[in-house]
């Protein structure tokens, strides 16, 4: 039986499409886009293309996009950049539950430069409501860094909102949109944020691309140093057939994405089933994340009396990968920090189970439902009495 894969969320395999697209600029157009002969400017005219193409879908200037190594690399350029750009105080606000990307930056900035660090409330979902946020920010609020979807509950934040409460104190606002790229709007002006990252292995394109969009004249002090390219945001030699990959990866996932009149985050109902078909049948299992405001193709759960791992393993045993949670984090000991900022106990945010899928049948999704079922027992017979 062919193997069902639910991992979308830690990564999708290549587009065929972004790999044709992208191997010419590896092979016989193999300039440098900084040199000024012809194959060079051949190469600079393919990495003008494909940053028009990015900016198309991100609702925003050419100019205003920048591309990265991944998801990581934008965090880190986002967060250090703007704050020591142009820095209107030493106070950062994020919070518990952001990608560690995005707390280890803070905490640079905190352990480094001096900056003092707030993190809002989140409720018992994950989500962040602008009167929590507004309850964190100071006059010297210096920038807001809060991801647009999380990665391992789902969870969906209002962005536009959380921008404008930010807005409001003079702060500038950052939004991890890994997990929503491809899968919700990135029109970064639409959403009112002035950076905006994401990483291009979750849409089809190879690992190790990615972008970041800061608005246009917004001062960003570079992360890395050198040639000045990317106009001075970030140096280095451009990546031009990831760039070419990341540019049809993108337009393609945002082709297939819905585009509805329901809000994105609660348009989908193979999701809901999932997850209705599991708290169903497996006892003690506990929906993490927000109800509604979720990704589409992802459903987390915490399971009383298992171990999240060990589930896992019997569920690849029947054909089905899915995973506990952030692949960053895969290995640790430790219990999910998403979770335990949701107020789960360690022993109950080590239960958990995450599923994400991008294009599967209804059958593929009951077929998981039923392995879920029969790993969960078969754990739960080995324990001793």
């Amino acid at each position: 039986m062919t193997p069902l894969y639910h991992d979308a969320a830690a990564t999708t395999p290549v587009r065929r499409a972004a790999l044709e697209a992208a191997w010419p600029y590896l092979t016989g157009e193999f300039g440098n886009p900084s040199s000024t002969h012809e194959p060079g400017l051949r190469a600079a005219a393919a990495l003008t293309d494909a940053r028009t193409r990015v900016a198309s879908v991100l609702g925003c200037r050419a100019s205003e996009v920048v591309f990265t190594g991944g998801g990581t690399e934008g965090d880190n350029l986002a967060i250090k950049g703007v704050a020591l750009g142009d820095p209107r105080g030493r106070h950062i606000v994020t919070a518990a539950t952001e990608h560690e990307a995005v707390l280890e930056s803070v905490d640079f900035l905190r352990r480094v430069h001096g900056f003092e660090v707030d993190f809002t409330p989140v409720d018992e979902h994950g989500l962040v409501t602008a009167e929590a946020l507004l309850s964190v920010l100071r006059p010297d609020t210096t920038l807001v860094s809060l991801a647009y979807a999380n990665n391992e509950i789902g969870t969906v934040q209002p962005i536009a909102e959380l921008a404008e409460a930010a807005h409001g104190v003079g702060a500038r606002f950052h939004t991890d949109a890994v997990q929503a790229a491809g899968r919700l709007p990135l029109e970064a002006r639409r959403l009112g944020v002035d950076a905006l990252s994401f990483s291009g292995h979750k849409v089809g394109a190879p690992k190790g691309s990615g972008a970041l969009f800061l608005r246009g004249g917004m001062p960003v002090e570079p992360v890395l140093h050198g040639g000045g390219q990317e106009r001075g945001r970030r140096s280095g030699t451009e990546n031009v057939a990831f760039a070419v990959a990341l540019a049809t990866a993108l337009e393609a996932a945002e082709r297939e994405r819905p585009h509805g009149e329901r809000e994105p985050a609660t348009a989908d109902s193979d999701r809901d089933a999932f997850i209705s078909a599991v708290l169903a049948r497996v006892p003690g299992s506990r929906l993490t994340g927000h109800p509604e405001r979720r990704i589409p193709g992802h459903a987390s759960f915490a399971i009383d009396g298992v171990n999240g791992e060990t589930v896992l393993l019997e569920l690849q045993r029947r054909g089905v990968i899915a995973s506990s949670g952030s692949a960053c984090a895969a290995g640790r000991t430790e219990p999910s920090h998403v979770l335990t900022a949701l107020g789960l106990p360690d022993d109950l945010a080590s239960t958990a189970v995450r599923f994400s899928w991008t294009h599967t049948a209804r059958a593929d999704l009951d077929r998981a439902v039923d392995a879920l079922v029969e790993a969960v027992t078969a754990v739960r017979r080995s324990v001793p009495a």
